[in-house]
């Protein structure tokens, strides 16, 4: 099959989605399409049908089918769907090309193959005290678990932060990804962005922590509550 050098190296072709927009100018949200009760099939255990689901799903997360990563590749439509459906096991001049095609190291297609998962249990009252910025007498910070380098790439930090004593000048935050507060005693005005949220227990505030952001008032002390910051594991946090 002859080579089309104009689509060799497809990692950098991806294709920009565009939001739906409705009647009124609107964007519509699309739904979530995730099923968090979903389990893999154990099969991941077979290396060729790890391979094969890392090859099709890098291949999807450019956009491009199978005809093009064949294009690109040299490899054959039915080669290559034998590949992704776990049915051979290609030799290692194949996943190069293969790797190279879509942008990533040969390493990344073993990388479900019998791969440790982590977890972080912490009893209650055993989480790690943290120094942050804003961090000062009445102002707590507890780490309840951490896990670095993950599959998920991302790096998740729950803390759970009480403050007991009241102050007249207040951490203003800003930082890369997300955060989730959960309250879950005594009450607060936040700050995120110029808005404030009066929050009580049982109130939660999801919001991108690239805006400034804070305790602007706290109304009611002691005061305890859940913050979840979550962000991509090559940023420095």
């Amino acid at each position: 099959m002859a080579k089309d050098s104009s689509k060799a190296g497809l990692a950098g072709v991806k294709p920009k989605p565009q939001p739906k927009v409705s009647a009124d100018g609107k964007t519509i949200r699309a739904p979530l399409t995730q099923n968090p009760h979903a389990i893999r099939d154990t099969r991941e255990k077979v290396l060729e049908v790890a391979i094969g689901r890392e090859v099709r799903a890098f291949r999807k997360k450019l956009g491009i089918t199978v005809a093009d990563l064949a294009v690109a590749t040299d490899i054959s439509l039915g080669m290559l769907s034998k590949i992704e459906n776990g049915i051979t096991s290609p030799s290692l001049t194949t996943l190069q090309a293969l790797s190279r095609a879509l942008g990533v190291p040969v390493t990344a297609f073993f990388r479900r193959f019998e791969e440790e998962r982590s977890a972080v249990f912490v009893k209650a009252g055993e989480g790690l005290d943290v120094e942050r910025r804003g961090t000062r007498a009445g102002h707590q910070y507890n780490l309840l678990g951490h896990i670095g380098s993950n599959t998920s790439g991302v790096v998740v930090e729950p803390y759970l932060i009480t403050l007991t004593e009241d102050s007249d000048v207040f951490p203003t935050f800003q930082h890369e990804g997300m955060e989730f507060l959960y309250m879950l005693e005594g009450e607060v005005v936040y700050r995120h962005g110029s808005n404030l949220y009066p929050m009580r227990p049982g109130d939660s505030l999801f919001f991108d922590a690239d805006a400034p952001h804070g305790p602007e008032q706290l109304t009611k002390l002691p005061m305890r509550y859940l913050s979840i910051i979550c962000y991509p594991q090559n940023s420095a946090g």
